[in-house]
């Protein structure tokens, strides 16, 4: 009873967070291992938990999306498709123990690039003017798609960050551009785990529905929240705690 309470609350949070400021991550993973459910198969079914949100997202914003650059969109489009499956076949032949071991430190990165999302977009919006060829473009896309495929914590500024150091300009058209790019590399990724049998199902369940509860109400109250600094130190504090946890295992 314990861990359906403990699964429901940690789902029912992450959409919340995820729907006001993102960083979902930080407590669905973390919860999931808790629980018992084996490392690995544990990111995977915290990326299935977090499809719904996405995809949410993505069509909220589709009249939004953009490609600028070198790049036409469904040149980044089957990268992102690449990306995120090579990702998961990364994650698929990763040991339960080595992810383990690698997991505080994907905690401490996606908690960085969370806490300094503010700072790059101040900076992206600061550069002049320059557009990346096309390998240069293509080469760090295909990373972050990869990145995202294996863990997608902190995707989103990830995801952004590459876009600016790209030339690209439109943060509205980034910004839907984005969501769409998180949409598909989480339904690839998590089509690859259901193939390779990662995902925990019962717990799954539960914490998708906890968390599409909590994306509901954390979209309804986001208009309501004024100081957002507050609530990404909040976010940027859960992220570390969990990282310092993982790092005493």
């Amino acid at each position: 009873m314990f861990e359906i309470m403990l699964l429901a609350v940690a789902g029912f949070a992450a959409g919340v967070l995820n729907a006001v400021a993102g960083g979902g991550t930080f407590l669905s993973l973390p919860a999931l291992i808790y629980v018992g459910v084996p490392p690995v198969s544990a990111n995977a079914t915290a990326t299935l938990t977090a499809l719904p949100g996405y995809i949410s997202s993505a069509w909220a914003f589709r009249h939004d999306m953009e490609a600028e650059g070198r790049l036409r969109l469904r040149a980044i489009l089957i990268l992102a498709a690449l990306g995120s499956i090579a990702g998961a076949i990364l994650l698929i032949v990763t040991p339960s123990d080595m992810f383990l071991w690698i997991v505080p430190w994907l905690l401490l990165l996606a908690t960085g690039m969370f806490a300094l999302g503010p700072w790059l977009l101040s900076r992206l919006r600061q550069q002049q003017e320059q557009t990346a060829g096309p390998l240069v473009s293509a080469a760090v896309l295909l990373a972050v798609f990869v990145y995202g495929g294996y863990f997608n914590g902190g995707l989103g500024i990830m995801l952004l960050a590459a876009f600016g150091l790209l030339g690209y300009r439109n943060l509205h058209g980034m910004n839907g551009l984005k969501n769409v790019l998180s949409a598909m590399l989480s339904l690839v990724s998590a089509l690859t785990f259901i193939m390779a049998g990662l995902i925990a199902w019962e717990q799954a369940a539960i914490m998708a529905a906890s968390a599409a509860l909590g994306g509901y109400v954390g979209a309804h109250q986001s208009r309501k929240i004024t100081r957002t600094d507050l609530l990404r130190h909040f976010v940027t504090a859960v992220g570390l705690g969990m990282s310092v946890l993982f790092f005493l295992r």
